[in-house]
């Protein structure tokens, strides 16, 4: 069983920096992590996602060149750094695990298994 469990949300200011965190309970190796974000009254969307080793990473077009993502197998714990923030990134964002594969379907809610509860953020003008 793998859990998750996301921190580092909060309330900033537009051009600010945040890190959200990750830490996931269980196994940890041979999963790709995703990170996604619903804002209120949209779906799910993708954000970016880190595969198993963490040599490949994936961005929406909207938060490539100011989000980074990161893990530290050691630590069970996948990063989300989060630059030049804009209100547009006001949302509660999720991480999710899966363990089939990360290239062709890192993108998609639906293929990842486990996800955490959620850590708003939330980005003022």
């Amino acid at each position: 069983q793998v859990q998750l469990v996301e921190s580092g949300g909060g309330l900033v200011q537009a051009g600010d920096s945040r890190r959200l965190s990750c830490v996931v309970s269980g196994t940890f190796r041979g999963y790709a992590v995703g990170w996604f974000r619903q804002a209120s009254g949209k779906e799910r969307e993708f954000v970016s996602g880190i595969s198993e080793s963490g040599d490949l990473t994936r961005y929406a077009d909207s938060v490539k060149g100011r989000f980074t993502v990161s893990r530290d197998n050691a630590k069970n714990t996948v990063y989300l750094q989060m630059n030049r923030l804009k209100p547009e990134d006001t949302a509660d964002y999720y991480c999710a695990a899966k363990n089939t594969g990360f290239t062709l379907t890192y993108y998609s809610p639906g293929a990842y298994t486990y996800w955490g509860q959620g850590t708003q953020v939330t980005v003022s003008s």
